[in-house]
């Protein structure tokens, strides 16, 4: 049996899920989907724009609608990778869709990981802040928040501190170690 064809990809922000995402569709030969550039697409505005405009409420709304999206059969009948915003997770109806629509990893990296890719780079259109707070007192508090969420929503926790040819190897094993059972 082949690996799941959906893969969703977890885990807060700058924890490399995209980058990781567009890698591994690649090594699959699977569709990559990223829920917040379909947010983007779909919106004809910025996530910070879009918050700016209508709202965390109406973002995550939109963000479920990606998600759905994202679950939908892709036309080419080709598994797909999916990289989730870092709030996916804040609903309920988002955890379950993704457990049952395929495998949940779990890109988990620790607060000064996630500080420094930040800084690195902090893409502002792409990831607003949440709150007033510096970006290492926001992450504190969203790991604080998140951490049980992305837990619950996993199938599989990786260490997000590897090197992605690193992730996908483990990942490609993990999903073979499934179909093989």
């Amino acid at each position: 049996m082949p690996p799941s064809p959906l893969i969703f990809l977890v885990g807060p922000r700058a924890c490399g899920k995209t980058s990781l995402g567009r890698r591994l569709a690649k090594r699959l030969g699977h569709e990559f989907l990223d829920t917040d550039e379909l947010v983007v697409e779909r919106a004809g505005m910025s996530i910070a724009e879009l918050v700016a405009a209508n709202g965390w409420d109406v973002f995550r709304d939109a963000e479920s609608k990606a998600l759905e999206l994202a679950c939908a059969p892709a036309p080419d009948a080709r598994g797909r990778v999916v990289a989730t915003g870092g709030g996916m997770v804040l609903r309920q109806e988002n955890r379950s869709r993704m457990r049952e629509a395929g495998r949940v990893v779990y890109l988990k990296a620790p607060l000064e990981t996630l500080a420094a890719r930040l800084h690195r780079s902090p893409i502002p259109g792409q990831r607003p802040a949440l709150t007033d707070k510096s970006a290492e007192d926001e992450l504190r508090h969203v790991l604080a928040e998140r951490e049980a969420l992305y837990q619950a929503a996993a199938h599989l926790v990786l260490d997000a501190t590897a090197s992605f040819p690193v992730l996908i190897v483990k990942l490609c094993a993990a999903l073979d170690n499934e179909t093989d059972a």
